[in-house]
């Protein structure tokens, strides 16, 4: 036996063994997907009624306006005709070539073998001519509620996305290669990350997106210096420890978002938001909330400003030995503090100077990419997945949250960790990211029905603890900084209901990018620019007209702001008091506790 025919001869042996390790992973996964507790039937897909709209909004418009119609289709027709009998032609020519190929540019797309390979040419164009037949057949339909046609193009992306060839192993020559290559070892290791990603998360598909064996929290991210000096049961309050000589007089109490976790703020020290700030000479307090359970059912919006905003307040004021505090809240922390400001107005009480918010929306009257999820058929589904489960799932959310980027946060995930076999990245905003949290039944219910369905806070009073508050009851000076790309808080809307608030000072900031990058920007980076304008006209396309761009982050420029309003430098305090004797290290043990599935 010579040696090419030894080599062959184990390279079979060795795909043999693959095959055989593919049919015991099969077995695991079946039974990881029998503990699969699935959520409500109607957080997964829009009600029935949708598509019945669209069909007859269709054929109503084929009887109105046929030409335009036929048009379409027969504009589809002759592009998949002239495409297959292109393909006909260079294969009868004896070249085993793809035709040429004019599509535009798509990362999905990126092997060579999309352009040459005749085979898999035909795939992708015979895919991009079928997406855009889908997507005029949607935009062809005139007769149909605004609202409602944007679900539409939504859950009709959602099914063209999910189709594209590079989802389904046949037609990914990456994955078909790399399998060849490394003899069946790439598809096993896709089985194993596959059954894993499913036995972790009780048989649900949940995207694995980062290496979590590469974070540990408090080690390697979250590691910015500072004690617990207060807990309850839905925050822990972190004091960071000085690392200036002097400190401003007012302190900073700063509230993140309860849907993922606070140190978002503080992955690394070159990006730390929090060391920053303290390094500015400020003395800074960090809510981090509980991850709650089944047993938080029954906790509202109430409870999150009663013994969240208002507890963690009197608290820094308390181990400060001030009067007021300056705060910040971000997302829907941000939305909360808009309500708490509102709360301590009608109290009067002025415990906050001041207020900062990082991407926060109040006027929900544009609903924008999340309209499909804020209807009544999403809605009342995940009032009853709520009502069974006692909270809102993290992978629900999470889910929601991806879906909106799905080719980025999970169809590309997925292919590279199940179908290539890769570990994911040692990324950490992509650890943080899942991360997340579960959100109480009731709040979760209260949130969605008073703020976004009804937008109480602008029309008519949102309530919270006896008090009906409304966004005019704002009235201290405020700073907002929204972020240019946005797509869950989009700068104009957040623009719009920040307006409306009663405070006579106010400030607006615009800082490029998205909804984390835009607002993790360290000035050391100068990666991203900011907007600024200090009128405030009635349009957000107004105020962007007059703006002038600086280069590098808001950072300084927000600073600048917040000194105006942080008294007089006292000597550098560290965290606690006799009172509130720390109860552990920064970043506490909150932070630690995983989300239920």
């Amino acid at each position: 036996m010579t040696m090419n025919e030894n080599d062959a001869g184990n390279n079979v042996a060795h795909l043999d063994e693959n095959i055989a390790k593919i049919e015991d992973l099969t077995k695991r996964l079946t039974q990881a997907l029998t503990r699969k507790q699935p959520p409500n039937p109607g957080i997964s897909t829009p009600d029935q009624e949708l598509f019945a709209h669209a069909a007859t909004a269709y054929w109503q418009e084929m009887l109105n306006n046929p030409s335009k119609i036929i048009e379409h289709q027969v504009e589809y027709w002759g592009k998949t005709l002239s495409h297959f009998a292109e393909a006909q032609r260079q294969l009868a020519s004896g070249k085993l070539a793809a035709p040429e190929d004019k599509t535009p540019a798509d990362p999905r797309f990126k092997n060579e073998m999309w352009k040459t390979n005749p085979y898999f040419n035909f795939i992708k164009q015979q895919y991009l001519i079928n997406s855009e037949a889908i997507k005029n057949a949607v935009e062809d339909i005139d007769d149909m509620d605004e609202k409602e046609k944007r679900r539409l193009r939504y859950f009709s992306q959602q099914i063209v996305d999910m189709m594209a060839p590079t989802n389904f192993f046949a037609t990914n020559p990456d994955a078909l290669q790399k399998a060849i290559e490394t003899e069946g070892e790439s598809v096993v290791k896709g089985l194993e990350n596959l059954v894993a990603d499913l036995e972790a998360n009780n048989g649900e598909l949940v995207v694995k997106l980062a290496d979590d064996s590469a974070f540990s929290i408090g080690e390697n991210i979250a590691t910015a210096p500072g004690k617990v000096v207060y807990r309850n049961k839905m925050m822990e309050l972190i004091q960071y420890s000085p690392s200036t000589e002097k400190v401003h007089d007012i302190p900073v109490v700063l509230f993140p978002p309860w849907i993922n976790k606070f140190y978002i703020l503080d992955l690394k020290e070159k990006n730390s938001f929090i060391r920053w700030v303290v390094d500015q000479g400020y003395t800074l307090f960090v809510v981090s909330w509980i991850n709650p359970d089944v047993s938080y059912s029954d906790v509202s919006m109430d409870d999150y400003v009663q013994d969240g905003f208002l507890r963690a307040i009197e608290e820094a004021k308390s181990i400060c030995g001030v009067k007021q505090v300056n705060t910040v809240g971000y997302c829907i922390a941000g939305t909360t503090l808009h309500l708490t400001l509102a709360l301590l107005q009608k109290r009067g009480d002025k415990s906050v100077k001041s207020a900062t918010f990082f991407t926060a929306l109040t006027d929900f009257s544009d609903q924008g990419e999340f309209t499909p999820f804020l209807q009544d058929d999403f809605v009342d589904g995940i009032e009853a997945e709520v009502k069974q489960q006692g909270i809102l799932r993290s992978f629900i959310m999470g889910r929601t949250m991806s879906f909106l980027r799905s080719n980025d946060l999970v169809y590309q995930p997925a292919i590279r960790n199940y179908m290539m076999g890769e570990t994911p990245p040692a990324f950490d905003l992509l650890y943080w990211n899942g991360d997340g949290s579960g959100l109480p039944g009731k709040m979760t219910v209260q949130y969605l029905r008073g703020l976004c369905q009804r937008n109480e806070f602008i029309e008519g009073g949102f309530e919270i603890l006896g008090e009906k508050l409304n966004i005019r009851d704002v009235s201290v000076p405020l700073c907002s900084i929204a972020t240019e790309t946005d797509h869950i808080a989009p700068w104009k809307d957040v623009y719009r209901g920040f307006l409306m608030t009663g405070s006579r000072s106010k400030t607006f900031i615009v800082g490029q990018s998205g909804h984390i990058a835009g607002i993790v920007n360290p000035p050391s980076k100068k990666k991203y620019g900011h907007y600024t304008n200090d009128d405030l006209p009635d349009t957000a396309d107004a105020w962007m007209e007059g703006a002038e761009f600086h280069e590098g982050s808001w950072w300084p420029r927000w600073e600048n702001w917040l000194r105006g309003r942080a008294g007089k430098m006292v000597e550098a305090r560290e965290p606690g008091d006799s009172q509130h004797p720390p109860l552990a290290d920064a970043p506490g043990t909150y932070v630690k506790a995983k989300a239920a599935i």
